[in-house]
């Protein structure tokens, strides 16, 4: 008997369809990563860590934060992210994705309803079905899709709490959601907005908060802002009421079982926040990148219309996504072939990310490049 039969049929399946997967490193000019103002590899975190580090501040944290593991680096950083987001509270998970997965698990009740934009992060589907609430998608970015969903759901008897989900920019497209009209729908059916602003966070908005801006501020609002993107670490923040944070401390299981993330993390999330606000060139010269992207690759009528460092270009075929991203990083430009299930099928792509990693000439020179590959692509 091979026990692993099951298991090499389905990456069998995968290679035939072009749609395996395998680490590699980043090598060359970096148009894929999420690090936008460069600050993973930047001399101001590194100086952070090691000033903190002789200070004493722990690297590891010892054990869950209700066991041993709360430290004031915790503390500190979620006492200053619900100030400076203009939040009651804030709580700190250690990634993203495990925020996401808590908050879906644990904040929707049994009788209510989720409704989440087609396009959502993984994160999100993962804690649905492990929460009590039904859920539904909605098309994308359509706030009168979200009112009929919940119309027709109260029609049908439907009595419990309404929660909306969004991302505020999304990571494969570069759009952005209607957030003045989902906040409207909000109120006017006593309905919660969830606001994932993972790349928005640091990017836009004054002092690097992201596209939410006042939202953040409302009983009815809760915003995920990771701090493995822009902010050059890792690490999620919730921002929300104080009520739904002592909810999670007593009743999110990602949170009471997992050991806490590092201190120094917390601490170095802390530092690139403040950083951010006091920098506003890093804003600038991103922003400053992407308009240069977007008359460069206009040419190749490529370019979305959205302002945004997330430039989508959908290429169909998942081969002919991964042919035309393995000539580019033949040249020397790290750029990555997404396939399904990450996009749906038939829009497989190259996403290229502006980051402040690479120069102007970097992008004109990738611009230039990416016109011959996909020449040699539909040629061959």
């Amino acid at each position: 008997m091979d026990r692993f039969k099951p298991y090499r049929d389905q990456l069998g399946a995968l290679e035939k369809a072009g749609r395996k997967r395998q680490l590699t490193a980043p090598a060359g000019k970096d148009f894929s990563s999420n690090d936008y103002l460069g600050l993973a590899r930047s001399p101001f975190l590194k100086e952070a860590a090691q000033t903190a580090i002789a200070n004493g501040v722990a690297h590891g944290s010892g054990g869950s934060r209700l066991l041993g593991g709360n430290h004031p680096e915790h503390e500190a950083l979620e006492e200053f992210a619900a100030a400076h987001y203009g939040a009651q509270a804030s709580l700190f998970f250690g990634s993203g994705f495990a925020a996401n997965m808590a908050m879906f698990a644990t904040l929707p009740q049994t009788g209510d309803l989720i409704l989440y934009d087609e396009l959502i992060h993984a994160s999100v589907h993962d804690g649905m079905k492990l929460g009590r609430a039904a859920f539904r998608a909605f098309r994308h970015n359509d706030c009168n899709a979200v009112e009929a969903e919940i119309q027709n759901w109260r029609g049908s008897g439907g009595t419990g709490t309404v929660w909306i989900a969004v991302e505020s920019l999304y990571s494969m497209d570069g759009d952005r959601a209607p957030l003045a009209g989902l906040a409207q729908i909000a109120d006017a059916h006593d309905a919660m907005l969830i606001i994932d602003e993972a790349h928005a966070v640091g990017v836009f908005g004054e002092s690097g908060i992201g596209l939410a801006g006042a939202l953040g501020k409302r009983d009815n609002v809760l915003i995920l802002r990771t701090c493995g993107k822009a902010l050059g670490g890792e690490g999620g923040l919730l921002t929300m009421p104080m009520i739904l944070r002592e909810f999670f401390i007593n009743r999110a299981r990602p949170f009471i079982f997992s050991t806490a993330p590092s201190p120094l993390t917390a601490h170095l999330a802390h530092q690139a926040i403040v950083h951010i606000a006091e920098t506003p060139s890093l804003q600038a010269g991103l922003a400053e990148h992407s308009a240069l992207a977007r008359r460069c690759f206009a040419g190749l009528s490529l370019s979305h219309g959205q302002d945004s460092q997330i430039f989508p270009i959908i290429l169909g075929d998942d081969r002919v996504a991964v042919t035309v991203a393995t000539l580019l990083q033949g040249q020397g430009f790290d750029v990555r072939a997404i396939r399904p299930p990450t996009v749906p099928a038939g829009t497989a792509r190259l996403r290229i990310s502006l980051t402040l990693n690479v120069t102007a000439d970097d992008i004109c020179e990738l611009s230039t490049a990416l016109g011959e590959a996909l020449a040699m692509a539909e040629a061959a």
